[in-house]
């Protein structure tokens, strides 16, 4: 007989997903200026995707094994938080010594060097993904899973409003330069990710070790589960070949909500990686007037670069860092109603309407272009930017709805559907249709942008609100379903 889970009080939810808050501040540290760094050490523009490979090949490859290996793990630590805080540990690692990649150039070339810090973090944040997102799913009662996941995405959203915006705050106001000579990176942005490790570390300590994991014997009763025989489960002792085979046969018969939203999720996530990877040379290029040729490392290493295009390739840069932002705060702020709104009309409407929203304001980008120079109050400082730069906050707005909706909707869907005993494993499934959008996005995006927009990297930000609408439009085709206790 399934004993009725307890309900959790808004601190409780608060604290559950408190360490994705750091989670997600190191993550958008990495999405702002991954981009902006690889390209300081010599990489050209159309094989920036190339290198943002590396982000979805480390969640396709840890999330599954994280997700199998907690949903079989019980130590006095807890089920989930093991894999968090080690996560959490590796990913500060490398965000200590990714931005130092020069300092390196003894023992090997700082754009590989980059490249495996890159993969070290994307590594790292993925074994804290899975698990945060299991611990939701493990603590919270059903009832509460829009409002679980609403809160996450919260929280996630606030880390990420300050990762992104902490290089352009360590500029203008802390006074550090946003510039660097060829081959190394800015100041504001290594002391960014100093910052952003630690703010990591510590919120990740407190979701651990002030958050109590329920007990075997009291999780299996809130799930439905039969103690004795999951337990007996747990206790065989499996081969690779069996781990393997028993992974293809859940891969397999997952269930069809799953299936039905890995196509919102491949047209959801083709978008979000074109965001991430060329917003930067998109607005430089489109907003700031910076020439293509600006971008091309063979003609910067035969010409004397001009001081303007430096400092237009800098203030474009920390721009990008307010937009990321805006888009993280305005998500935020729906996250707030995102549940309640879920609850009162439907998840699939709010769900589809968030990304018909997102789509329309990533094409809007083609409309935003005025040069005029325009000082802009950001009352911690002032700038003076083009007034395009400015216009683009509008759009931001839009992506902002799309990504707490991306953060949150899918998750609550999916939780429903899925086997208590089976939660870690499947959500490390499900990641593949985030990595794997991504994983082809990497591999066609560049050539996309190279020879069918001539390296104008704003067109290729249009790509990407099309995919979204699609996404939108597949949300429809998604059919909801009561939890599943066994498989």
């Amino acid at each position: 007989m399934q004993k009725q889970q307890p309900r959790l009080s808004f601190w409780q939810l608060w604290t559950v997903s408190f360490g994705f808050l750091g989670v997600q501040f190191g993550f958008a540290l990495q999405n702002a200026n991954a981009s902006r760094i690889l390209s300081d050490l010599g990489a050209d523009l159309h094989s920036l995707s190339f290198f943002w490979l590396v982000a979805p090949i480390m969640g396709l490859l840890v999330q599954p094994i994280v997700g199998a290996a907690s949903d079989r793990t019980w130590n006095k630590l807890g089920r989930r938080r093991p894999f968090i805080l080690a996560g959490a540990i590796a990913a500060a690692v490398g965000m200590f010594l990714m931005p130092n990649a020069s300092l390196f150039v003894a023992l090997i070339a700082p754009m590989i060097f980059g490249v495996l810090m890159l993969a070290l973090m994307d590594a790292s944040f993925n074994v804290c993904f899975q698990p945060f997102r299991s611990l939701v799913s493990d603590m919270v009662p059903a009832e509460q899973r829009n409002s679980g996941y609403s809160i996450q995405s919260l929280l996630i959203n606030v880390g990420a409003v300050i990762g992104s915006i902490l290089p352009f705050v360590l500029t203008n106001v802390v006074g550090l330069e946003n510039t660097a000579k060829a081959g190394a990176v800015a100041p504001s942005v290594v002391w960014a990710f100093y910052i952003g490790a630690t703010v990591l570390l510590g919120s990740v300590l407190w979701t651990v070790f002030r958050t109590k994991e329920y007990k075997p014997k009291d999780y299996y009763a809130y799930k439905g589960l039969d103690a004795e025989l999951v337990e007996k489960e747990l206790a065989v002792q499996k081969t690779l070949g069996q781990k393997l085979s028993e992974f293809f046969r859940l891969m397999k018969s997952m269930p069809d909500t799953m299936r039905q939203l890995a196509v919102v999720q491949f047209f959801s996530w083709f978008a979000l990686f074109i965001m991430w990877v060329y917003t930067t040379p998109a607005i430089t290029q489109h907003i700031w007037g910076v020439e293509v040729k600006w971008f091309d490392p063979v003609y910067l290493n035969s010409v004397d670069v001009p001081a303007s295009i430096i400092a237009a390739k800098g203030a474009a840069g920390d721009w990008v860092g307010i937009l990321f932002a805006a888009y993280s705060l305005f998500a935020a702020i729906f996250s707030v109603v995102l549940a309640k709104l879920a609850d009162k009309i439907g998840r699939k409407v709010v769900y589809a309407g968030s990304l018909f929203i997102g789509g329309i304001s990533y094409i809007s980008f083609l409309f935003f272009q005025d040069l005029t120079p325009t000082t802009v109050n950001l009352i911690i400082t002032q700038v003076t930017v083009p007034a395009g730069a400015v216009n683009l906050v509008l759009p931001m707005v839009g992506i902002g709805i799309a990504w707490a909706a991306i953060l949150a909707m899918p998750y609550a869907m999916l939780a429903g559907a899925l086997p208590a005993d089976k939660t870690g494993v499947y959500m490390g499934i499900f990641n593949f249709t985030i990595a794997m959008p991504q994983i082809v996005c990497g591999l066609t995006a560049g050539f996309i942008l190279k020879y069918a927009f001539d390296n104008e990297a704003v067109n290729i930000i249009v790509v990407s609100g099309v995919a979204m609408i699609i996404a939108g439009f597949a949300v429809f085709r998604v059919k909801e379903h009561v939890q599943v206790t066994r498989l």
